[in-house]
Parts: structure tokens; C-alpha cells; sequence
């Protein structure tokens, strides 16, 4: 957000000051250039400010031809920009001069603010790839390329849902820029030329020309040629960098699309020319070069380029309210299951009446996800590392050093007369012996030489930078499922419930076949799977849940259509092997899909030759059960949820409802509450996820350099507490305290709670010296609670963690706001928590652990 203040506004990143160019000044900086041989112009190239302060006269934004934006992190770093004006005359058709007439459909746009009338002139700045216009209304520089996010569900099925008009397109592709995602190969000379220009590198270069004017021949010679190779290794990893990049989004910026123009119809054009509001349908398999909101019918995509994981996501349909909540809003948490992203890879549409498949833009270029994470790689975090910091301060001393002797030196010799050529050269050379002028080919050399010996091990590094830190690691971190625990999950058995009570167990070790009853419908209709080319594809717990039922899946044909359930839907049908079953065929209407805030997904379902349709809700049994009725849930529910969880089983639970509708037009617009409620609770399904074989080492080793482990997962605390005995991540004999923190409600204060694993059943027991014990945070957000651990008002020390309800969201959070308590950090991921943190993640292995990583983390005091 930007506010308002003085003649300098701020916003999240960076504070924004306005400046106007002052023409004598100007030429007095230019005249000072030419002095001093161009040394001013090399000093403005390292402080940017100096040139704007220089140059300029401070003024209100509105009036500014240059800003300076400075970061308000630690680095307080400045950058210079110039201010652009556009101007809409350039345009091919006429545009009204009238103030009150909008210039584009959308009531909510900027573009209406940012445009002057009668002048059709338009100031924008652009900042790390992202253009920003400065809204006259507000009186801020505003972010284009983007749907507002205030538009409603409404508003975005009504004001863009049949495209946009030719003119209006002209307007936001002369506003937004293009749908370009551009990496520009550097050419070696300016690689070459920033390398140079480096302080560092102009203080070696007047050292050795001062050494070698005095004849220090062999050692100028032997740095020189050190400096030189380091330059060359670094141009040549920069320059390969840059072309591997380019390579990689080139393809983004080609693909031909179509179109909805409205009152004109379906156009095809280049997807650079794509604009936001802009409706795109979707005819197939394609790869999407925007992101966008999906209005119309389903799809499936794969999303591994953004999150690493190959698996098929459904995506639905923004539903078509007639409220005023912001769409995002509307949908919470839940609302990237409308959301097409740039990048990913569309495989399968699913048209949900008689016209195509249709999305609207939401952003494009780089404001896209695919946008985000290019600018990821070409504007990294910079490093604040302690071992940096004292560095510079040893430099900054010896310069000191340096200076004094620089002063001593001269005036001893002049004090003996010696001739002012032989005063100065000496003084210099005291100046620069103090600063060892090989320290940076030094250091360069001595990172490329890392990263060959890590490569060697298959371990690759995207922040050579950090090599050095990997020696203060003192702390793990490690996920559950696919790192500690084998990738698959074996099915185990079933708990049905009947008459309020739990039945007995369906084991599946037995071999026997599945009975039929609600539970197993629910096991067959409750998932995310889709049917690819004759393979069914999805999660692999649902894969795993799904074979274990012995039915198929099947599109909708003819046959089925006769029953009167509708097509383009999958049909679930008992196989060969199923059991008996009175039902011939299930028909999955529609998804709610599964989020790991709701820690729940639920369908609705049609049996064939029924007139009425069903819900089938799973989840976490703690969550589901909060659904169901209550006198449906047996009292003995978390009794036998501990029975299982204790022994590291995964447990999922299942319920369902009966659903009194009759028009399928009437199940397309449900809203979720309306379904997720008053639910029969079913059963529980129970799932074995086994210890890897190296973990136990691992851990072991880890231990005995002195280095903690923590284990981050999302699954129930108990299982999460028994893998970290079994896998000794906790000794043996050691007590577990669960940290619960409640967030603040009506009059009723923020409180934490703290009691022994072993003893909850015994119900809270108050610990009031937690000391040297290992702990789980619990709660409904780990880093909400986490935070109240650390703000208490004794140090706690803890050995041993496990985090509950990690997700890569508040993985983000928690590592950007840790990096000043001290942890050096190691993590061990798969490849999906990884794909979504990869911009704080620095190091990749492809060998055990899967992800060896470098940053920073909370310490446990206060």
C-alpha cells in the first residue's frame, strides 16, 4: 500500500521521494565530470542518491520528473528512477476528453484515475519489472498489469465475461505494457563492465598501478592474473545464468490464444497482446500464459513449474454471486481453486453447459506467479549474514588503519625534506598495503571450488554467497511425509461407525474385499482424481484410497445419460473384484476441493437412477467432526482417534448428507457452507506411512555434531509426536509438552496453554517452568502461535520441536522474520515445499536428505 506524506509517499518495500531535474545544476555536475577525469561519474554509479540530490530539487510527486525509492530493511539501499508519460493521443481512435466519462468498463480500475483529461497524459514509473501509474485520485503510484482485487464475483462474470471492446484493449495494452515475460541476455561487455566498476575492484586497480609504478612486478602480476580469472569466472556464471533464464520464459511470450471481443466474437491473437479483463477460452491441452480466473466449466492443470509437484489440480468455476464481498474475500482461502496460473500446464477441460470453457485475466507479465518467481532469480534477497557484516567492519578498520599511517607517512617525509613525488607515492603505498587488495579473487575462488566438490555430490547451490555460512548451521529442519516417512501410504484398514458407535476394524492386510455401506461411498466419491487417457490421475493418498475400494472410473456416455445423470462428469462404478453393491453407478457433480486451511474437501455426488443427490465430506477427523451432528460423532471419538494416531497412523475421516435439490442448475451454484453442514459422521479410514530406512542414521549423526533437529508437518500432532520418537528425533524417556495458544474472542483475553502429551487425556495439566523440555506448537496457525512462545516472559530452551499445521505460506513468514534471532538453518523437504519456497531456499540435492537448504529461523527465548 501506498500513503501519502509530504512529498514522499510509502509503501510495503520502499519509500518513494520526489525530485525535479534543476537544469544548472545539471550542468555544473556534468562540468565537475569533466574535471574530475569522470570519478564523479563513477561515484554517482555507486551512490545513485548523490546523482538525484545533485541533480535535483525535491518536490511533490505529482510534479516529479525522477524518483528515489529507498528500502526501509536493514541495507536502506537507493534506487533512481525516471518518470515516464504516456501519452492515449498516440492511439488510432478517438478517446473522449470528458473528466467524468471512465476510459475503461471497470468502475474499480486505476486506469480511470491515472489518465489527466483534456492532456491524455498518463505518469507511470517502472520497478523491478513492475509498472507502477500514478493515480491522481489517490495521490499514489499504483501497481497496473492486474484486476483490482475489490472486484466481486459479480463484477467480474458481469463487466468482463463477455470480453472486452477492441478499444478498450488498445487502452490497457498502452497502459499495462505487454504480457511479456523478458529476461535480457547481458551482453559480456556490460557484465564485464559492472564487474570492473566494482569499488572493490577500482581500489585493486589503483593499488597495482601505484605497485607496479614502483616496480613490485612478480606480486602486481600474480593478482592481476587472479583478478583476472575471477572476473572471467564470474561474467562467464553470470552470462550462463542469463541464458539459461532467457531460455527458460522465452516460450511464454508465443503462445497463440483466443479470444473474446465483445460484439465481435472470438479473435485469435499473440499471447503478449493480452490484456487484463481480456477472456480467454480455453480449447485444451496449452500452456497458460497469464494468470487467470476461471468463470466458466473445469479444468485440470499441473502445476509443477510454480510448486514442484507433477500432480494433477482441479480447477472450478468462480461462482456467480450477485454480493458485493471482493471475489477473493468471498472465496477466502479457497480462492486459487478459481485461479489459472501463468506457466501451468492445462491437460484436461471440462465444459459445464453449451459454450467453451472460459477464463478472464487476472495479471499479466510479471505480476504473474510465473512473473514473481523470474523476479525471484533476478532480484534475490541480499545477504545481511553476520560473517559479511564483521568482514566489512575489519576492512572499514584496516582502512582506518590505512588512513592514519597515510597521514603519518606524510608528514614524516615532509618533515625530512623528501621531495613531494617520493611524499606522495609513499604515503599512498601505506594507504593501500592495510586493504589486501587479493581478498575478493580470493573469495570468489574459493566458492567456485566449493560448488565443484558440492557438485560432486550432487548438491546445487543458487546463492554461492551462502557456501560460506554452511559451517554455522546449528538447527534441521526436516518434513514428515516423503523425508522422515516413506513417499506412499500403505492402506491399513477401516472403522465404520453404526448407531452411534465405532464397529469393528476392516482390516485390509486380511485380503479381503471392502463391504459395501456409506463409508465405502464415501471412500469411492470423496476425492480429486481425474481420468486421463484411460489412467486415473491425482493425489496419491486419494489414488491409494480409490484402489483400495476395487471400483473404476469411467467418463459419462450415452448408457449413463439414460439414468438421467448428466455428462461431461466422471462416473464411478464397482469393478470386477468390488464387492456386492446395490449401486450401479456414482456420478461426481461437484468439487469442493481439498485446502490445507480447511483441512477438508467434500463432493456432491449422484446416484444413478435416483432423482436427489448426496455429499460426501473427508478430512481431519478433528475438523470433520466439527460438521457433523453431534449425535452422530460416538463419544468415544477421541479415545479412538488417539488409539491410532499414537501408534503413527494416518487417520482420515469421512461423513455425508443427503442433499434436497432436485435441479442440477441448483447443486452448480451452492455455496460450500451450505453443503458442509449438519453432516452423519461415517468412519474413519487408517493409513500406515512408514520410517525411511536413513532416518534413524541421519538424525543420529545430526545429534552427535551438536546440531537440532525439528520436524515441520501438517498431520495430526500425536502421529507427528510418535514418528519423532520412533525416528528418535525425541530420546528416548523424554517428556513432550503441547503449547496451545487461543487467539483472542469477544471479551475473552489471547491465552497459552501448556500440558504433557502423556497426561492430556487426564485432561490440562499447567506446567509453570517449561525448562529444558521439548515442546509441539499447536493452535490453529503455527507461526500465531509460535510467537506467543517467544514473547513469554521467561527464556525457554527447547531440545527437541515438531511444528503443527506447517504451510509454505507461514514457512515464507516465518523465515523472512527470523533471520535476526540467530539460527543458522538446514532444511529437508520434498520437492513441493521446496518448489513453493525456492526463493529462500538457496541449496537443491537430489540424494538424501532431498533438500539441503541455508537460512535462518526463530530461536526459542525471549
Amino acid at each position: 500500500m501506498w500513503t501519502w506524506k509530504s512529498n514522499h509517499v510509502y509503501f510495503t518495500l520502499q519509500e518513494v521521494f520526489g525530485y525535479r531535474t534543476h537544469n544548472l545544476r545539471r550542468a555544473l555536475c556534468l562540468i565537475t565530470t569533466m574535471l574530475t577525469c569522470g570519478v564523479l561519474l563513477l561515484v554517482f554509479y555507486w551512490k545513485p542518491q548523490w546523482r538525484v540530490w545533485a541533480n535535483c530539487n525535491p518536490c511533490p510527486l505529482q510534479e516529479a520528473d525522477t524518483v528515489l525509492l529507498r528500502t526501509t530493511d536493514e541495507f536502506q539501499r537507493y534506487t533512481r528512477k525516471k518518470v515516464i508519460c504516456l501519452y492515449l493521443a498516440t492511439l488510432k481512435f478517438p478517446i473522449s476528453k470528458n473528466p467524468e466519462e471512465p476510459l475503461v468498463a471497470d468502475r474499480h480500475s486505476v486506469i480511470n484515475h491515472a489518465v489527466l483529461k483534456p492532456e491524455l497524459k498518463l505518469r507511470y514509473i517502472q520497478v523491478r519489472k513492475i509498472r507502477y501509474v500514478w493515480d491522481n485520485l489517490e495521490k499514489r503510484f499504483q501497481k497496473v498489469g492486474l484486476l483490482e482485487d475489490s472486484n466481486s464475483c459479480y463484477d467480474i462474470h458481469h463487466t468482463f465475461g463477455r470480453g472486452l471492446t477492441s478499444e478498450e484493449q488498445e487502452v490497457r495494452r498502452l497502459v499495462c505494457g505487454p504480457n511479456a515475460i523478458e529476461v535480457e541476455i547481458q551482453p559480456i561487455w556490460k557484465l564485464l563492465i559492472k564487474q570492473v566498476l566494482n569499488p572493490f575492484y577500482v581500489f585493486q586497480a589503483f593499488t597495482l598501478t601505484l605497485w607496479l609504478s614502483q616496480g613490485y612486478i612478480e606480486y602486481s602480476v600474480a593478482i592481476i592474473i587472479l583478478s583476472i580469472i575471477s572476473i572471467v569466472l564470474s561474467v562467464y556464471d553470470l552470462r550462463q545464468q542469463s541464458v539459461k533464464l532467457h531460455n527458460l520464459v522465452e516460450d511464454h511470450n508465443k503462445v497463440q490464444v483466443t479470444v473474446m471481443v465483445k460484439d465481435k466474437g472470438l479473435q485469435k491473437l499473440e499471447s503478449h497482446l493480452l490484456v487484463p479483463g481480456d477472456t480467454l477460452i480455453l480449447p485444451g491441452k496449452t500452456s497458460l500464459p497469464c494468470d487467470a480466473i476461471l468463470i466458466d466449466g473445469s479444468c485440470v492443470v499441473t502445476e509443477g513449474m510454480l510448486t514442484g509437484e507433477s500432480i494433477p489440480v482441479t480447477k472450478t468455476p468462480l461462482p456467480y454471486t450477485e454480493n458485493t464481498v471482493a471475489w477473493k474475500s468471498h472465496s477466502l482461502e479457497d480462492y486459487r481453486k478459481h485461479v489459472l496460473f501463468c506457466g501451468t500446464e492445462l491437460i484436461q477441460v471440462k465444459p459445464s453447459g453449451q459454450g467453451p470453457v472460459r477464463a478472464v485475466v487476472l495479471q499479466t507479465g510479471y505480476n504473474t506467479a510465473k512473473g514473481d518467481l523470474v523476479r525471484s532469480i533476478l532480484y534475490p534477497r541480499p545477504l545481511n549474514f553476520k560473517l559479511y557484516n564483521d568482514a566489512f567492519k575489519f576492512i572499514v578498520f584496516l582502512a582506518f588503519l590505512g588512513i592514519v599511517g597515510f597521514f603519518y607517512a606524510l608528514g614524516v617525509y615532509m618533515y625530512h625534506g623528501v621531495s613531494p613525488r617520493d611524499t606522495a607515492t609513499m604515503a599512498l603505498l601505506l594507504l593501500t598495503v592495510t586493504v589486501p587488495p587479493v581478498l575478493p579473487a580470493a573469495l570468489t575462488t574459493g566458492i567456485v571450488y566449493a560448488q565443484k566438490r558440492l557438485k560432486k555430490k550432487k548438491i546445487f547451490c543458487i546463492s554461492p554467497q551462502r557456501i560460506n555460512m554452511c559451517g554455522q548451521i546449528n538447527l534441521v529442519c526436516f518434513d514428515k511425509t516423503g523425508t522422515l516417512t516413506e513417499d506412499g501410504l500403505d492402506l491399513w484398514g477401516t472403522v465404520p461407525t453404526a448407531d452411534n458407535c465405532f464397529q469393528e476394524v476392516n482390516s485390509f492386510a486380511s485380503g479381503k474385499v471392502l463391504p459395501w455401506g456409506p463409508l465405502c461411498a464415501a471412500m469411492t466419491s470423496c476425492h480429486s482424481l481425474i481420468l486421463l487417457n484411460g489412467t486415473i490421475q491425482g493425489d496419491p493418498l486419494d489414488l491409494k484410497m480409490f484402489e483400495g475400494t476395487a471400483w473404476i472410473m469411467e467418463d459419462c456416455d450415452a448408457d449413463y445419460r439414460t439414468f438421467g445423470m448428466p455428462g461431461s462428469n466422471i462416473i464411478i462404478k464397482p469393478g470386477p473384484k468390488a464387492s456386492w453393491s446395490p449401486v450401479e453407478a456414482i456420478a461426481i457433480l461437484r468439487q469442493f476441493p481439498f485446502s490445507s486451511s480447511l483441512q477438508r474437501m467434500s463432493v456432491v455426488a449422484q446416484v444413478a437412477g435416483e432423482d436427489h443427490f448426496h455429499v460426501y465430506m473427508k478430512g481431519a477427523p478433528e475438523m470433520l467432526a466439527k460438521f457433523c451432528k453431534s449425535e452422530t460423532v460416538p463419544k468415544n471419538f477421541p479415545q479412538e482417534l488417539r488409539k491410532y494416531t499414537i501408534q503413527g497412523f494416518r487417520v482420515i475421516a469421512f461423513a455425508h448428507k443427503g442433499l434436497k435439490m432436485k435441479k442440477l442448475s441448483d447443486v452448480e451454484n451452492i455455496a460450500r457452507e451450505k453443503v458442509e453442514s449438519d453432516l452423519t459422521f461415517l468412519g474413519l479410514l487408517i493409513m500406515e506411512n512408514r520410517l525411511k530406512k536413513e532416518s534413524k542414521s541421519v538424525l543420529k549423526e545430526l545429534h552427535e555434531a551438536c546440531i537440532r533437529t525439528v520436524m515441520i508437518t501438517g498431520d495430526n500432532l500425536q502421529t507427528a509426536i510418535t514418528v519423532a520418537k520412533n525416528s528418535e528425533m525425541i530420546p528416548g524417556g523424554s517428556q513432550v509438552i503441547l503449547v496451545e495458544a487461543k487467539e483472542p474472542e469477544d471479551l475473552v483475553p489471547a491465552s497459552v496453554t501448556w500440558q504433557l502429551v502423556e497426561n492430556q487425556e487426564n485432561g490440562p495439566e499447567k506446567n509453570k517452568s517449561p525448562k529444558s523440555k521439548p515442546f509441539t506448537a499447536g493452535g490453529s496457525e503455527v507461526c500465531k502461535a509460535f510467537s506467543i512462545c517467544t514473547s513469554s516472559s521467561q527464556p525457554w530452551v527447547h531440545e527437541e520441536i515438531t511444528w503443527k499445521s506447517f504451510k509454505s505460506s507461514s514457512a515464507k513468514i516465518l523465515l523472512v522474520k527470523s533471520k535476526s534471532l540467530g539460527w543458522e538453518l538446514a532444511s529437508a523437504h520434498d520437492s513441493n515445499v521446496v518448489g513453493n519456497l525456492c526463493p529462500y531456499f538457496p541449496f537443491e540435492s537430489h540424494s538424501w536428505p532431498i533438500q539441503l537448504t541455508n537460512c535462518s529461523i526463530h530461536k526459542c527465548e525471549n
